[in-house]
């Protein structure tokens, strides 16, 4: 089977799709899905008003990225943004290793939700959308942790771990909900909404 094999999803067949997102595991998931697509972004300053929770703030970021790329007629751009959600506190990309420490101290032993918004916009319309997963840890030790920390460097990852790296493996109990979307993109409903766009 040629995994490479592009996949065409009708109704969009008239655009040229682009991935609004410089993030390894958005690109490889993209691809797995089989649609043809090119990767350009725009830097974007990732603020949102302090009233926002959960996935009002991942779409709120979804939208504004969609909002300051340049879309040119022919194009539909993806955005999305995800986050990690718990005790009513968001849980977004560590700075250091005190702070990935601090995050994953914080999430061993209990479950949290991670949200992504996502955006699909051309210059006449837009979509955007929101995926819940709640994630349950075991509890995890210190030197755990710290290795995690030390061999991953998980500083473009909110709640600092990737699902699909060791500390998945060794510390994930359960998923409730769409596993793609703890990796970054709820690539499922992504297609569902492609579809119907």
């Amino acid at each position: 089977m040629n995994m490479s094999s592009t996949f065409k999803i009708k109704n969009i067949e008239a655009f040229d799709v682009v991935l609004a997102s410089q993030s390894p595991r958005r690109k490889e998931l993209l691809s797995n899905l089989g649609i043809e697509f090119s990767i350009q972004t725009v830097d974007v300053e990732e603020s949102f008003p302090a009233s926002l929770r959960a996935n009002e703030i991942v779409e709120f970021l979804a939208k504004k990225k969609a909002d300051a790329f340049p879309i040119k007629p022919n194009q539909l751009v993806i955005t999305a943004d995800t986050i990690v959600w718990h005790n009513n506190q968001l849980f977004g990309k560590p700075e250091n290793a005190e702070q990935a420490k601090e995050m994953l101290l914080q999430l061993s032993g209990n479950t949290h939700e991670v949200f992504t918004g996502v955006g699909i916009t051309t210059t006449n319309k837009q979509c955007i959308f929101s995926v819940r997963s709640e994630v349950t840890f075991s509890k995890l030790s210190q030197e755990e942790i710290i290795h995690y920390i030390d061999a991953y460097q998980p500083y473009d990852k909110a709640g600092a771990y990737g699902i699909q790296e060791w500390i998945g493996f060794v510390g994930i109990e359960s998923i409730s909900g769409s596993f793609w979307n703890v990796m970054g993109l709820p690539i499922q409903r992504l297609y569902k909404e492609l579809q119907q766009f």
